[in-house]
């Protein structure tokens, strides 16, 4: 294997580290924020004006950096029926034409999580007191690791499954 290869891995490797981290980072935000607001509301009799806005935005952040980590080990639907029985070229074209969906998909989500980030920058988040775009930013930067992490499944399956 070409150290050029080599270093490409551990690059990918560590991107889908720092992504997986950051996703386990939102959760455990979330986790904590939805306590808080259960202790406060229940346990102590002072609603909390922040926890609801703060566990939604880290929800948004947690799934969009998690799909990254799901798509790159493979676990997003597909016709395993069809793929169980295809070898050779066939199976190649059906996890191409897989690969391919699901980059539109995500260069959809791309731009129009963009677009929205960039309408709602100047909006308030109520509660927080942080710019809405910061929720909305989530959906163009978990898209473009999603995208990473479905090409990176292909091309790790993708030299059994050609010959």
């Amino acid at each position: 294997m070409s150290t050029g290869v080599t270093l490409i891995r551990r690059i990918d490797a560590t991107v889908a580290m720092g992504v997986a981290f950051a996703a386990s980072i939102a959760l455990a935000v979330a986790a904590l924020a939805s306590f808080w607001q259960v202790m406060g509301r229940f346990v102590f009799q002072i609603p909390s004006t922040w926890s609801e806005a703060l566990t939604r935005v880290a929800l948004i952040w947690m799934v969009m950096l998690g799909i990254s980590t799901a798509l790159r080990a493979g676990a997003f639907v597909a016709i395993d029926l069809v793929r169980v029985a295809l070898r050779g070229r066939p199976r190649f074209a059906l996890e191409l034409a897989i690969t391919l969906a699901c980059l539109a998909l995500f260069a959809t989500l791309f731009w129009l999580g963009w677009e929205m980030a960039l309408r709602v920058q100047r909006q308030e988040m109520a509660g927080l007191g942080i710019s809405m775009s910061w929720g909305y930013t989530a959906i163009p930067v978990g898209s473009a690791f999603a995208g990473l992490g479905v090409v990176a499944h292909f091309l790790q399956n993708a030299k059994g499954v050609a010959s």
